[in-house]
């Protein structure tokens, strides 16, 4: 992820902060902190915060090829695709052989 989807993803949760303030307590931290909705720094934060909105669009349609890949530390993430077979290939079926091994007892036993 480059540093201004970073960023404009800091303003977005900034944004649903303020908003989640307004909806449940009627406070606007933007407004408090900056003098007001009609301030000039109050429309600048409203401002980047709608920026980043658009710019985070693009990261919602973006490729996962990128999340794929991503590797933390010597073990693969959680969301790559990992391939779950063990390193020795197929289990051997002893079904068969255990069946085998049966029928000899019962022929034995009788």
């Amino acid at each position: 992820m480059s540093v201004l989807s970073r960023i404009a993803l800091a303003l977005l949760i900034i944004g649903g902060l303020n908003w989640g303030l307004i909806g449940f307590f009627q406070f606007d931290l933007v407004a408090a902190l900056f003098g007001g909705q009609d301030a000039f720094l109050s429309r600048v934060v409203y401002g980047l915060v709608g920026i980043s909105a658009l710019i985070c669009i693009g990261l919602l349609f973006k490729p996962s090829e990128e999340m794929d890949t991503m590797v933390t530390g010597d073990r693969p993430s959680r969301i790559s695709n990992q391939d779950l077979r063990t390193e020795f290939g197929e289990e051997p079926d002893f079904s068969k052989e255990r069946d085998t091994e049966v029928k000899k007892a019962n022929r034995n036993n009788d």
